[in-house]
């Protein structure tokens, strides 16, 4: 506000300046009119001098400049310079939105110059030719006023809807964070917790294969760390927006669930970084759920790239030995699949298949994939 108050200050002096220096100029040439003194010097003063109030009170400060070029002009002093001042305050109005005071004001000014004109200098009218001439310029300040009012304001529309773009896809970037997040830790978090529980019940009698539970327990805790910390450099400056993890990192997810996991690819291809990481996302939960619910079963992975969508199948024979976490609740798991392919215009199905259980997903392939 106190930058804004120095600026119409500055403007303040400037336009009084040039106002009085342009009228000295302006009076040679119009030699018939009244010379410059003192009451002359201080309207000329008086007018730009309410530019420094035109924030804080633009009507009256409008009022006040035009009110002292009414006087200056109806005492015949030089014209043209003098009008400086009217045409910025009536500006102002437009562009900050009052444009019923300035269009009051600007009818108000032209009425006073007719008048002006009817009476004439020495009681002769001034004529058909001076009344136009004040129309068009009134006119012609009232219409450029309004178009740089309009333009303005689409400028300002622009910025609002620029900035309303950018909320909106930062919004969609911390969801898809959070998504990514609880993807990676729900994944990892219950394999450990499926190994862990392994481990206790094989260490005694078996411990080979309770150190093997263990190793994978190893892994997957530092492959938790990892993803995370990709996830997270989205939030850092230049970071790329590629995804945390693709379809050819299968085989690591295969061998960390501790299935028996067989992978088919049919006509595989490269995909979209959407596409790819919605996939390796259903993947990976799907294989979860069969480490939590169906241990020791087999699971086929297929994944079938045509030409216009990739479907995506993972499908368990059941389990073999008791679930280490079957008395637990479901989680979000189905639900945030279903989400994944649905914001891809996708489908996905599940349920049980026999003893087993399968996870069926479509998901639309872009145009510039294909």
């Amino acid at each position: 506000m106190r930058a804004k108050s120095g600026y119409d200050l500055v403007l303040a002096v400037s336009v009084a300046v040039a106002q009085i220096v342009l009228s000295m100029g302006a009076a040679y040439g119009q030699s018939s009119r009244e010379e410059l003194d003192a009451p002359a010097f201080a309207l000329l003063t008086a007018g730009p001098a309410a530019l420094a109030f035109r924030r804080r009170r633009p009507v009256v400060a409008s009022a006040v400049a035009l009110l002292v070029t009414y006087v200056y002009t109806w005492l015949d002093y030089p014209l043209g310079p003098v009008y400086l001042a009217p045409v910025i305050v009536l500006s102002t109005l437009v562009l900050d939105g009052r444009r019923r005071a300035a269009w009051v004001l600007a009818a108000v000014t032209w009425a006073v110059f007719l008048a002006y004109g009817a009476v004439g200098d020495g009681g002769a009218p001034a004529g058909i030719f001076h009344d136009l001439a004040i129309t068009a310029f009134i006119l012609l300040v009232m219409v450029v006023a309004e178009l740089a009012s309009i333009v303005r304001e689409r400028r300002a529309q622009q910025q609002r809807a620029v900035a309303e773009e950018m909320r909106r896809q930062a919004s969609e970037e911390r969801l898809t964070m959070a998504q990514e997040l609880h993807d990676v830790l729900a994944h990892n978090i219950s394999l450990i917790h499926v190994q862990a529980a392994t481990a206790l019940h094989l260490i005694d009698d078996h411990p080979e294969q309770a150190r093997t539970a263990l190793a994978t327990i190893k892994g997957a805790s530092k492959d938790v760390l990892g993803e995370m910390r990709s996830v997270l450099n989205v939030l850092r400056d230049g970071a790329p927006r590629s995804p945390t993890a693709g379809l050819d990192r299968l085989d690591e997810l295969a061998e960390r669930c501790g299935l028996d996991v067989t992978l088919d690819r049919q006509a595989s291809r490269p995909l979209s970084p959407q596409v790819e990481r919605a996939a390796y996302r259903i993947v990976q939960e799907s294989l979860t759920n069969a480490a939590r619910h169906a241990p020791g079963a087999k699971v086929r992975v297929l994944l079938a790239y045509g030409p216009r969508e990739l479907a995506v199948q993972v499908t368990d024979t059941g389990p073999t030995t008791p679930a280490v976490l079957a008395g637990q609740g479901g989680g979000n798991g189905i639900p945030g699949m279903r989400e994944r392919a649905s914001a891809l215009g996708g489908t996905l199905l599940a349920g049980p298949v026999g003893a087993g259980f399968q996870v069926s997903a479509r998901l639309p392939l872009p145009e510039e994939t294909t």
